[in-house]
């Protein structure tokens, strides 16, 4: 493994120094996001064969530009101090709700939602950058005010950050990234110590947001879910009751996984083949895993996301300062709650709220944005172990 030499400051000039090597990333973690890349690329190859219109590598071909490009920036973003992006936090959340207005503003409309600008090569997202961006600020804003953390008016600040970009992305309507949104802001409280009571209140409130939303904004006819996306949050119950409406997806994807079976169906994956599966390169790429590569296959993909999310964890741990260790924990949270959530809908244990499968999904924003969370973990990661280094610690993998 490659490593970079530290030595010893407590040591005089002109004196023997200690020198320690520090590894300049985790191997393990590269090793988990390589592996997802490459499944990624191979199910793609399947999956753009069943979208009319298109060649059987065209999605190939891009995701794996996309790969390339976020791999380069986030190599160049480990190595630099994440700690410096703490200065920026007023700028890193001012670009968030800029960007997201811009899509609202400009954005092209696609399927009832304005979630995206078309550019020449991909269509941009802010909501999926975003969330890296709401990430870096928000750990900011807590650690800015931790001897206060105690304090109502702490949480409710830092509450209200969170919930003005997510109200923004909401209104598009874009769900799905409107809930990583709050699942940040939990786990960013949750990391930082935030009393229970604060938490407790937290759940009140959102107790009685849902209720407005599905029952008082209804009756006095103002629309803050549009129908079909009450839909989709409730057709995962009872998916029989519409199988050729708000069931048929999830229905398709029960359809695919389990024709898999052990070890996959191979060219045989007809759900794919014939395009019964919908969005089988974006939302329901893991159904398409399941019926070609079976219990062996969807097993291996979800072990790499274990991985990445045990590395992440870990990396957690290794932080060198509070800042790090809050960014490491929105990167891991909005990671694993777009894991379970996706996977959760594709086999039918959740309801379909758009959000893809990290790196396994076609989608340029999606992609680059993860490869940068990956890249901040990275340099958290090489920061922790050389100032565990410089105290003379002793470093564990």
């Amino acid at each position: 493994m490659t490593t970079t030499p530290i030595q010893d400051p407590t040591q005089p000039d002109g004196i023997s120094r200690r020198v320690r090597r520090v590894p300049v990333f985790d191997p393990v973690l590269l090793f988990a996001v390589l592996g997802i890349c490459g499944a990624s690329l191979l199910t793609l190859h399947l999956a753009g064969a069943s979208v009319s219109g298109v060649s059987a590598n065209y999605y190939v071909t891009r995701q794996a530009t996309y790969f390339a490009v976020g791999i380069v920036l986030a190599a160049a973003l480990s190595r630099i101090d994440y700690s410096r992006l703490r200065e920026l936090k007023y700028g890193l959340y001012a670009v968030t709700i800029a960007g997201i207005l811009l899509v609202s503003l400009v954005g092209s409309v696609a399927r009832g939602s304005r979630r995206a600008v078309a550019l020449p090569f991909f269509s941009f997202q802010a909501s999926e950058v975003g969330k890296l961006l709401l990430v870096l600020a928000l750990s900011a804003f807590v650690v800015d005010r931790i001897r206060r953390l105690g304090d109502r008016d702490t949480t409710g600040r830092v509450v209200l950050a969170a919930l003005v970009p997510a109200a923004l992305v909401m209104a598009q309507p874009d769900l799905g990234s409107a809930l990583v949104y709050v699942v940040v802001l939990l786990a960013v409280l949750f990391t930082a110590g935030t009393s229970w009571r604060h938490f407790g209140g937290l759940f009140a409130l959102a107790t009685v947001a849902i209720g407005l939303v599905f029952v008082a904004a209804p009756a006095a006819n103002i629309t803050v879910l549009h129908q079909y996306q009450k839909d989709r949050l409730t057709a995962f119950l009872h998916p029989s009751n519409n199988p050729d409406r708000q069931g048929y997806q999830q229905d398709q994807s029960k359809i695919a996984v389990g024709a898999g079976q052990k070890t996959g169906r191979g060219d045989d994956a007809t759900q794919t083949k014939l395009k019964f599966l919908p969005e089988a390169h974006t939302d329901f790429i893991f159904a398409v895993v399941g019926e070609r590569y079976g219990f062996v296959g969807a097993t291996l993909v979800l072990s790499l996301y274990a991985l990445l999310i045990w590395r992440g964890l870990r990396i957690l741990t290794l932080a060198k300062n509070l800042y790090g260790a809050l960014v490491a924990a929105g990167i891991v949270a909005m990671l694993m709650f777009q894991v379970f959530v996706n996977v959760g809908m594709t086999i039918g244990i959740a309801p379909i709220t758009g959000i893809p499968l990290p790196l396994m999904s076609y989608g340029g924003s999606s992609v680059i944005t993860t490869l940068l969370a990956i890249g901040l973990l990275q340099s958290i990661y090489v920061q922790g172990r050389a100032a565990a280094a410089y105290k003379g610690r002793v470093l564990t993998y």
